[in-house]
């Protein structure tokens, strides 16, 4: 598409930081699109419910409409068209940055200082749309400042480039833009896009919200940041634990995660843990069950949910294992042993926890405390002998 601008205009003033619009010295009537593309969009107009009005208000030769209205509508098209690529047409043609000599064309165009002031708007803002044209430039998207006069002509972009260019504000610059430029030139993305979503937390919120897709990208992302960042892991971790539904669902994952590696583990490392704690051996069968059920639970879609899939397998290991240790005469020795010296260290660890200081000091006694001793003594001293009485002779 063709600009024509007079370079005479001036732009109109704008608020500080807010709008660039298009100068009085817009496109000319003459360079208006087709009346094509106007009869091409009658009908999504008319289902969209705009008003279609007059037939005689639709035609498209400009001599029958005010020249204000013309002009209006002309300028509207260029942006709707080409978006910031005209305001930064306007910039590239007629600022010459500082430093630069002013010679041959360039004497014609102006600082970006003056330029700013003759748009009422900031400095800033004109160089961002240089750098945005410089940027596009490199690419071969539109031609080098050097080619271009004031007044110049030249075919633009389409309007959604235009924001993959377009740095809105200063962010870039600062030691978090230059890490969020960095990660997004890893992702294969133009760093303003990402600079622009973490300019505006709430739209990036809103987006989270509402859309699954949105809402499954930021979750693997959180999961990738929190494998690095400790404190961030620690600040999930309590957000969860104090969020009631959301500490049932870890558990209940937990669970169903830990029940996965008990397979797993028989599958890749070829032992299995006993009821009692033990681990040895697993034998072939429990081994092959496992791997079934293994196969199955890796066939799962991650939509898929896996928590009776894995309580199959887990049961259904959990069981050939106690049989397997039932059936193997040295292994059901070893397992109940195992199991007696369990539950002999936790009685242990409890009665030496009792604080006897207490007693003494304060007035806590209680008869019951004194009947359940005795009990616990005179089954202790049944436990000992029994002990004994199956103690190997000269033990």
């Amino acid at each position: 598409m063709t600009l024509a601008l007079d370079p005479s205009a001036t732009p109109a003033a704008t608020g500080p930081e807010e709008n660039f619009w298009v100068p009085d010295g817009a496109p000319s009537p003459g360079d208006a699109p087709a009346g094509a593309d106007a009869d091409a969009n009658a009908g999504a107009d008319a289902d969209a419910g705009i008003d279609q009005g007059d037939e005689a208000d639709d035609a498209a030769d400009p001599a029958d409409h005010d020249p204000v209205v013309v002009r209006d509508a002309r300028d509207f098209g260029v942006y709707a068209r080409t978006g910031g690529w005209a305001f930064a047409l306007k910039v590239a043609r007629s600022v010459r940055p500082g430093g630069q000599p002013a010679e041959g064309p360039a004497a014609r165009k102006v600082s970006a200082r003056a330029f700013a002031a003759l748009a009422g708007c900031s400095p800033e803002r004109v160089m961002r749309h240089y750098k945005a044209w410089d940027m596009a430039a490199d690419d071969g998207l539109v031609p080098q400042f050097e080619v271009l006069e004031p007044g110049a002509d030249v075919e633009l972009p389409d309007a959604d480039v235009w924001l993959s260019y377009y740095a809105s504000r200063n962010s870039a610059s600062s030691v978090r833009g230059r890490a969020i430029s960095a990660a997004a030139e890893a992702e294969g993305i133009r760093p303003t896009k990402a600079l622009e979503v973490a300019e505006n937390p709430t739209a990036l919120r809103a987006a989270i919200l509402a859309d699954p897709g949105t809402a499954e990208a930021a979750r693997g992302a959180l999961l990738d940041r929190m494998r690095e960042d400790p404190e961030l892991q620690t600040e999930m971790a309590r957000a969860i634990a104090r969020t009631d539904g959301l500490k049932k669902a870890v558990a209940s994952e937990a669970k169903v995660a830990d029940r996965i590696g008990y397979v797993r583990q028989i599958v890749e490392n070829g032992q299995v843990k006993t009821p009692a704690g033990q681990t040895v051996e697993a034998p072939a069968e429990v081994r092959a069950e496992a791997e079934r059920h293994l196969s199955l639970l890796d066939e799962l879609d991650d939509s898929e949910e896996a928590g009776e899939w894995a309580g199959e397998a887990y049961e259904a290991v959990k069981g050939l294992v106690a049989r397997a240790v039932e059936e193997d005469p040295a292994l059901r020795v070893q397992e109940r042993r195992t199991r007696f010296y369990s539950s002999l260290q936790k009685a242990t660890k409890v009665f030496e926890e009792l604080t006897l200081d207490e007693v003494m000091e304060e007035e806590i006694y209680e008869e019951d405390m004194l009947q359940r001793l005795v009990a616990l003594q005179e089954a202790i001293g049944g436990c000992i002998a029994a002990l004994r009485k199956a103690a190997p002779t000269g033990s």
